[in-house]
């Protein structure tokens, strides 16, 4: 017995070390083919300075109201080209890419001291510095999925400054996306140095998701790939994608729904995968002042998949809430 209990220990011991040790050991190959940011803009591409982060945002439009296009995860402002130009009818209209995403800059480790730039609250303050940069006092915010999550945040922290939302099948879950009891693995040496490794794999598994946000993958072209495969050429797009991993909290913004007193459009596929049309559906009563679209045979990207539709549902809401 003495001696199976050595054998014992002895194997416990070289699983501790394999698990502390062995991810500081992994090979971490560099990114192939990564360019800076400014190789990768188009024609219209500006860049502006929010909170010492460079920002990459496009703009149309002019007048009132401004609208504020907040993209999902794993997207960019790119996602918004079938919508923007018409929105630009109602007046400014500004999309940008959030941090870790799309052309943005990605700071890391060592670049900020305090909240991390890739956290929520660090998200609310660069929307409301992105607006004051370019002279917005106030604004109409669109955020479609964790781009909802930011638009009810920032709304809620500074009611002042929004004047209208529209969430686009808002990820609002309480939960967060990353459990809390998994957050503190996250941040240990050995995660930080092998997690931007296991999330290169969005690269591969990314367009299934895609084809999951879509009611019908056919309508998915090759330009929309190509969008969304742009951003991956970035330098450091992998290990700023696992600090906004790391960064990720629980919310309570579900429980703070009611103080919510401003118009709210909540626009949804019948067919959303991602975020379930029932918890659109289930949203919309919980606000005050809230307006529900569910469009049929169209899933949870409906400004990409459905944009004539969803054109209709804003404009209608623009005309009647937002003088």
């Amino acid at each position: 017995m003495k001696k199976l209990g050595r054998i014992l220990l002895v194997v416990f011991v070289v699983l501790l070390l394999l698990v502390v040790i062995g991810p500081l050991l992994v090979p971490i190959p560099p990114l192939r083919d990564a360019v800076p940011a400014d190789l990768l803009a188009d024609p219209d591409s500006q860049f502006v300075d929010v909170d010492g982060l460079r920002v990459h945002f496009k703009s149309e439009g002019v007048g009132h109201p401004t609208l504020i296009l907040l993209h999902g995860f794993g997207a960019s402002l790119f996602s918004w080209h079938r919508v923007m130009e018409s929105l630009a009818e109602q007046g400014q209209v500004v999309a940008f890419d959030r941090p870790a995403f799309g052309l943005t800059q990605r700071p890391m480790p060592g670049d900020w001291e305090g909240e991390s730039p890739y956290s929520l609250p660090s998200q609310v303050s660069q929307t409301i510095g992105l607006m004051d940069a370019l002279g917005v006092k106030q604004a109409v915010l669109v955020g479609n999925s964790a781009g909802g999550t930011v638009a009810v945040a920032t709304a809620l922290a500074a009611p002042e400054r929004v004047t209208g939302l529209v969430l686009v099948s808002p990820a609002l879950s309480s939960h967060g996306p990353v459990p809390g009891w998994l957050t503190p693995l996250l941040r240990t040496p050995q995660m930080r140095r092998i997690g931007p490794l296991m999330v290169r794999s969005i690269a591969t598994w990314g367009e299934q998701t895609i084809d999951l946000a879509w009611h019908n993958p056919d309508r998915v072209d090759e330009r929309t790939l190509e969008g969304y495969r742009k951003p991956l050429q970035v330098q450091n797009w992998d290990r700023a994608l696992w600090e906004f991993t790391v960064a990720s909290r629980p919310t309570s913004l579900l429980e703070r729904a009611h103080e919510l007193q401003l118009p709210v459009l909540v626009i949804t596929g019948d067919d959303d995968r991602l975020v379930p049309t029932e918890q659109s559906i289930r949203l919309a009563p919980e606000l005050p002042n809230a307006e529900l679209v569910v469009i049929p045979a169209c899933g949870h990207v409906s400004h990409e998949e459905c944009p004539e539709a969803f054109l209709a549902g804003v404009t209608s809401w623009l005309e009647r809430y937002v003088p």
